[in-house]
């Protein structure tokens, strides 16, 4: 028997794209008005005392051990200990919106839910599959992609990860994502989706074409009366290196495209701002003839999700990005870290444009912080193996065809040495 609170939510979101898709799980978490509920009534109520929250308080301010405090003495004992808001910190949520539209210029005039502060990009993915993947619901994702989404799909929700062909030709195979989609439609009858540019592990964000046809694909599907639900993994946002990548997350595009589409953008500083131990990810959610009311339900019961595992999400790194937002020179300083990263991408595609092999084939890549190689005749693991032990080098196997370089761990001089031990390892191993 469901929960009234969680029936109450489902009630709100009925005859919505994000209420019919939702999981078993979906339908039936809720944000209870347990403790953290009432704390929050108390914090803004109770002026004569509040004894609600499990903290220790001095005068109103929480307690911080010197031994702490002292590596962080810019910030107070409550930016650095207390508990943050299930939903992060208010004002952190609204600037990074704010940012949203700044960078997306797409999204001007279209309305979006306050984003959601979540512990890192991973986790929203995860909670975003606990929301709508369920045994008889899959998620659709590129082949090759990130390994991470087979374990949160297949091992934490039992479901299915279907893929689609990344690539044919040297771009990105439209038609077999347009295929991938109907087929979901016919055999489950609705359609997840994760699109990730720049794209873990190939490095790749669509052209300008590309993500015109993307965002048109989708529309046309949802106009046969298919509920889609496309979630925009963003975590490299912004590192594009050629001139003819589309400038900004599809999320502009798809959170108002159509009724049956609901677009969820999962962002954060986690690579956006070089900050990937703070573990902050944020989650968006956009669809057309959404309400604030649908927004409220959906961000209830993502908080349900959060409150039932890890609670909330860390104070200390929410408030030095909320530091870092404001701070006037933090575009300027990414900006030069960008910089480097594009002249790595550089020195390897000069690299592998000058090297043709029987043996290794890039695949397409254009930005983000990585490139991998498409094997033939080789094992990945095999070749994996052969340089760690033969070279010291690490690389990662994706899957048995697909060997993943991170150029972005890579300085300037080791790139070419990096790259002829991999060259030089392939040909023996296909000999």
């Amino acid at each position: 028997m469901l929960n009234p609170l969680a029936q109450e939510l489902n009630t709100a979101l009925a005859g919505t794209t994000a209420g019919t898709l939702l999981s078993d799980l979906g339908t039936r978490i809720y944000f209870p008005k347990g403790i953290i509920a009432q704390s929050a009534e108390a914090k803004k109520l109770g002026k004569t005392a509040n004894a609600t929250i499990g903290t220790a308080l001095i005068n109103g301010t929480p307690i911080i051990l010197p031994a702490v405090h002292k590596f962080a003495p810019e910030l107070s004992a409550g930016q650095l200990v207390s508990y943050a808001p299930t939903a992060g910190i208010p004002e952190l949520r609204t600037l990074w919106k704010d940012k949203l539209y700044a960078k997306n210029p797409g999204l001007k005039g279209k309305n979006i839910s306050l984003p959601v502060v979540v512990p890192g990009l991973t986790a929203g993915i995860s909670f975003l599959s606990d929301l709508f993947v369920d045994e008889k619901h899959p998620l659709l994702a590129a082949d090759p992609s990130w390994d991470n989404y087979a374990l949160i799909v297949e091992a934490r929700r039992n479901s299915e990860l279907h893929q689609f062909s990344m690539f044919k030709d040297g771009k990105f195979d439209i038609d077999s994502f347009k295929a991938a989609l109907a087929n979901e439609a016919k055999t489950v009858g609705s359609v997840r989706v994760i699109l990730n540019f720049p794209q873990n592990p190939s490095g790749y964000s669509p052209t300008v074409n590309e993500a015109e046809q993307i965002v048109a694909a989708v529309k046309a599907e949802a106009e046969k009366g298919t509920k889609i639900i496309v979630w925009d993994d963003d975590a490299y946002f912004g590192l594009n290196y050629e001139k003819d990548i589309y400038p900004q997350s599809l999320f502009a595009e798809l959170c108002d495209l159509h009724e049956n589409v609901l677009a969820i953008k999962i962002d954060g500083p986690t690579k956006e701002d070089f900050a990937w131990g703070f573990r902050n990810g944020f989650i968006t959610f956009g669809g057309k003839g959404m309400s604030e009311a649908h927004y409220d339900a959906l961000v209830k019961k993502l908080m349900g999700l959060i409150r039932s595992s890890v609670s909330c999400s860390t104070t200390p790194s929410q408030n030095m990005i909320l530091g870092a937002i404001k701070d006037a020179n933090l575009e300027a300083q990414k900006l030069e870290y960008r910089t480097i990263l594009e002249n790595r991408y550089t020195i390897v595609r000069t690299f592998v444009d000058s090297h043709p092999s029987k043996v290794l084939k890039a695949l397409p890549f254009n930005s983000g912080y990585f490139m991998s190689f498409a094997l033939s005749g080789v094992d990945a693991e095999e070749l994996r193996l052969a340089l760690l032990n033969n070279k010291g080098i690490g690389t990662i196997a994706i899957d048995s065809k697909t060997l993943r370089v991170a150029f972005s761990s890579l300085d300037d001089d080791k790139i070419v040495p990096v790259f002829e031990a991999i060259y030089q390892e392939a040909e023996n191993l296909a000999k």
